[in-house]
Formats: structure tokens, C-alpha cells, sequence
């Protein structure tokens, strides 16, 4: 049988002609990322395994952005043992504040991440990556202590799930739909250490940010990443920001998949997550009209320009309901730079949203919109865990840019195609 793209790319990178599914191999890693939180850890056993020096300090990067600008001491602490680190290795890839923006945002931007490159983080979103036609993914930051010294790491190869795109999205529908649509069809240990592989002519239909959207989820659906086909859309974004040899790997058309889903981008709806899973997912429609305290738009899952014009839009000349709370994240620095050129961000302010500078925050209860008992949030994040952004008591219903934006004028989960 021939082999998928996630499988050509860790054969490339282990030395191999082939390998094949559920075989062990040592690859070489082309990035290895960590951020606020997980890094002190890798620090703390890389220094306890006696290492002294790293790899490459090319290719590692250190992002400050899970609890940053500091929250309180204790985080204040970890960055510092970050940032003496990476300063000691002279890492050049670090992003402190002011620098910094969500690290999977981020990465892509700053030309850190190719085609059929190998990356490597300790955050579980590192998935995001594939978008690009990279094979990248979680670790944890042992892992991430032993990849910083040693550019290697152990792999098992995984089998791989088709996700056949057809058609193209409607008005008011985009990504985050697309991926909430099949975590709630395969459920969220539906694809358990396979790679999500997607497919079809209406994969040239999603922009970047859709594509981007798409990968940073894949992780809640159980996978070991997600990949998208490099194409011209592709080559375009990483135009002027990467500037070293890639190499793009195609599917062979005798690929081997467990099983294939195919979804009629024509058909779906805005499409939200309920509590407390990624797969308990309704469309919009069922579940309008349902009470909130609060929006939070951003997050490495939607922070991205297009989100934030989708937002805007929707937002422009009307205003927050009373009973709401609105928390607007532009996911990097460029992007707050480009909102503020288009307009978008006064667009929000006028609106009665809260701007933020570039956060992770409320997506994992850290700061900058952690909500109280009792209360509910749409927000555009990844997760909406028991607790995941505050009280155990507290809900998140997961949603799109659209949907979270016309929540939040509503006053109550809301059907942006009926927003007046």
C-alpha cells in the first residue's frame, strides 16, 4: 500500500523509504515549541538529566502567552525561568510580551512552520500546523526537554482517518464549524492516535485561517494531528515569511485509511459545541435564544484576522446587549496592527467590547474573562471542559466568530443568519 501524507513525512524525516502503520521510528524535528506554562517544566528536566546545551537554538521556540502580561506571582516566576533560559541558550526564537502573541498563531506568521516540516510542541494545540502540510503535535515537556537537547524524538506511526471535503461554505459558516461538525460526528476519541487527513476539491474552497481552524482541532477529536494537501493558497501564505527549502508531500492515491468521512461543506449550519464536550454539538438553530453572561472571541482557534473582520461585521453600529460581557482577542501583534488599520478594533470598542492585548486568558481560566458560578460563555476556544474557564459550575458553549458576535448584540445565543 502506499503511504499518507503524515506517513511521508515521518519517513523522510526518520531516514526511511516507508514505514507503515503502528511502527516505531526516531525522527529528526525541524521545531520544538513551548510556552509559559510547560516550558519551566522541560527546563526544570533538562536541567535535572545534566543536559547543558540545546540542540539548535534555532529551532526551538519559546512563547510567553498562556498567562501573559503576568497574571500574578507565580506566573511571573515561571516566565522568568523562561526567559533567563532562553536568554542562557540564546534562543532566538523567544517572544515576550510585547513580542509574543498565541503561540499557534504566531508561529505561522513568523515563518517558523513549512510543508512537510516536523513540530513538536508541549501544548496540545501544536496540531494547528498541519494546515500547512506539516506533521505537527502535542508532547509532553519531558518530551520537549529531550527534543530541545537532543532534535529527536520517538514516534509510533499512526493510522490516518480521509476527511473527503465537497462543495463550498455558506454565508455565516466557516471552520470552526467544519471541525465542531465532525468532532461531533466521529466524537471526541473518534479519531484516538490517527491523523486526520483532509481531502477533496472543497479543501481549496477554506482559507488559510479556515485550514488553520480546522488542524488546531484536531486534538479534541482524539487525533495525533491533522493535515491539509499544500496548494496554491498554501504557497501564497508561506510567500515572504518562510525563507528555507520545503518540501510538500502528497497523499499516494493508494494511501491506506481506516475509514473516510465525507462532509458537503454546501449543507452545513453554524454549528456550536455545548457543555462540557467538544462532540456534544447542535447547530445554531436548536439552541437560540439560550441565556449568556459572556463572549469571548480569540484564542489560537479564532483569533486570526478573518475572525476578527467576521466579528466586526457583524458587531459594526450595534451594541453589546446589557446583560453580556464582551472579550475581544486579537491572537498576535500583527493582527492587532492589521484590525486597527481596518478599522475592526473600534469597531469592538464602540460596540461595548473589551479589547485585549494578545492572550491565551480565558481559554484555560487563566485571566481576562474567567467567569463566576453559575455563568455562561460562547466563546470561539477549543475546549469547554468542566471548569475549563472558571467556576466548576460555570458552561462554555463553543462557537464560531459569527455566532459568538451575534450572541453577544443578541444578548443570548443567537443565529447570526437572523441577526437584523
Amino acid at each position: 500500500m502506499g503511504m499518507t501524507m503524515t506517513q511521508k513525512i515521518l519517513a523522510k524525516h526518520a531516514g526511511l523509504d516507508k514505514v507503515e502503520v503502528g511502527q516505531l521510528i526516531e525522527a529528526k524535528l525541524d521545531l520544538v515549541l513551548g510556552n509559559d506554562i510547560t516550558t519551566p517544566v522541560a527546563i526544570t528536566e533538562f536541567e535535572k538529566a545534566g543536559f547543558t546545551q540545546v540542540f539548535d537554538k534555532d529551532k526551538i521556540a519559546i512563547v510567553l502567552d498562556h498567562y501573559t502580561p503576568c497574571k500574578d506571582i507565580k506566573s511571573a516566576q515561571l516566565c522568568k525561568q523562561a526567559r533567563e533560559f532562553a536568554h542562557k541558550h540564546s534562543i532566538t526564537n523567544f517572544f515576550d510580551v510585547g513580542q509574543m502573541g498565541v503561540e499557534h498563531a504566531l508561529l505561522p506568521e513568523k515563518g517558523l512552520c513549512a510543508p512537510g516540516e516536523i513540530i513538536v510542541g508541549a501544548d496540545s494545540h501544536t496540531c494547528t500546523y498541519g494546515a500547512l502540510g506539516a506533521f505537527s503535535t502535542g508532547i509532553g515537556s519531558t518530551d520537549m526537554a529531550a527534543a530541545m537537547a537532543t532534535g529527536l524524538l520517538w514516534f509510533k506511526v499512526p493510522a490516518a482517518i480521509k476527511v473527503t471535503l465537497k462543495g463550498s461554505l455558506q454565508p455565516h459558516v466557516s471552520g470552526k464549524d467544519v471541525i465542531l461538525h465532525l468532532i461531533g460526528e466521529i466524537g471526541v476519541d473518534g479519531a484516538l492516535y490517527q491523523s486526520l487527513e483532509f481531502a477533496g476539491e472543497g479543501v481549496s474552497s477554506l482559507t488559510m485561517d479556515d485550514r488553520f481552524t480546522i488542524s488546531n482541532m484536531a486534538i479534541e477529536a482524539g487525533g495525533k494531528n491533522g493535515i491539509f494537501p499544500v496548494d496554491e493558497k498554501t504557497m501564497e501564505y508561506i510567500n515572504g515569511r518562510v525563507n528555507r527549502p520545503c518540501e510538500a508531500f502528497q497523499a499516494d492515491p493508494n494511501a491506506e485509511y481506516v475509514r473516510e468521512v465525507v462532509i458537503d461543506l454546501d449543507k452545513l449550519e453554524p454549528t456550536v459545541a455545548m457543555p462540557h464536550l467538544p462532540e456534544n454539538t447542535k447547530v445554531v438553530s436548536e439552541v437560540a435564544g439560550l441565556p449568556i453572561n459572556q463572549v469571548v472571541i480569540g484564542s489560537c482557534t479564532n483569533g486570526r484576522i478573518q475572525d476578527l473582520r467576521i466579528a466586526a461585521a457583524i458587531m459594526r453600529g450595534k451594541k453589546v446587549a446589557s446583560n453580556v460581557r464582551c472579550v475581544v482577542i486579537p491572537a498576535t501583534q500583527e493582527i492587532v496592527l492589521q484590525a486597527m488599520k481596518e478599522g475592526l478594533i473600534q469597531d469592538f470598542i464602540e460596540a461595548g467590547a473589551a479589547v485585549s492585548t494578545p492572550t491565551c486568558g480565558p481559554c484555560l481560566g487563566g485571566h481576562m474573562g474567567v467567569m463566576a458560578e453559575g455563568e455562561r460563555t460562547v466563546s470561539t476556544t477549543n475546549r469547554n471542559f468542566v471548569g475549563r474557564m472558571g467556576h466548576v459550575t460555570s458552561e462554555v458553549i463553543l462557537a464560531s466568530p459569527a455566532v459568538a458576535a451575534a450572541s453577544a448584540i443578541a444578548g443570548c445565543v443567537a443565529d447570526p443568519r437572523k441577526l437584523s
